[in-house]
């Protein structure tokens, strides 16, 4: 081998290694899109059914009033409360990477979740309402619900668990820092215990 081709070969070595870096990395930043992608995907199942929870409330307020009108303040707190969570929910709905965001609809929804508590435990003291076909029908399709929330969170925070500790081993910690991925998601820590309050009241 000529002193010429010493350089060479070195080159090649050199860009054979820099072509396989590359390819390596773009192989990390394509699994950190895809881990995001779930995410952002188990997050919009969440908001599907959390529309749908504030969505019921207005027809159980409706339905709820006739019977308990003594029990304004309690109404009007679960009204309040109610929009509080569809303006948490507007605030974060397509921008689940916000945290301040996150924060304020997860708290927004224990708010709502403490009101329809109280909400429920007082209806228990009007046995008209309890018997109410209306009034049935709305806690069912609520409870449904319910169950819905909690075990669409439930997949959220495993494809959030999944993202987070993929960013933050080596060396994705090195390509996520590079290229937009450079912070955790948030676990949605709205309390689930609080939210089955409501489906454990019984209205038969």
């Amino acid at each position: 081998m000529s002193f010429l081709m010493v350089p060479l070969v070195l080159f090649g070595v050199l860009a054979v290694g820099a072509v396989l870096v590359l390819m390596y990395g773009v192989g990390i930043f394509n699994r950190l899109v895809t881990l995001r992608n779930r995410v952002d995907n188990a997050f919009s199942q969440i908001e599907v059914q959390l529309k749908r929870r504030h969505d019921l409330i207005p027809n159980l307020i409706e339905t709820v009033k006739g019977y308990m009108a003594h029990e304004r303040d309690t109404l009007e707190a679960v009204i309040k409360a109610r929009n509080q969570a569809v303006s948490g929910l507007q605030g974060v709905s397509g921008n689940a990477g916000d945290h301040q965001a996150m924060l304020q609809m997860a708290g927004a929804e224990k708010g709502l979740s403490g009101a329809l508590g109280r909400m429920f435990a007082l209806a228990e003291a009007y046995p008209d309402l309890k018997a109410n076909q209306n009034m049935m029908q709305l806690t069912e399709e609520l409870t449904s619900t319910e169950n819905k929330i909690s075990f669409a969170r439930q997949g959220y925070n495993d494809s959030v668990t999944a993202y987070n500790t993929y960013r933050q081993t080596f060396p994705p910690l090195i390509v996520a820092g590079m290229t937009g991925h450079s912070t955790d998601r948030d676990l949605l820590e709205f309390d689930s215990a609080a939210i089955a309050e409501v489906p454990k009241v019984s209205f038969g």
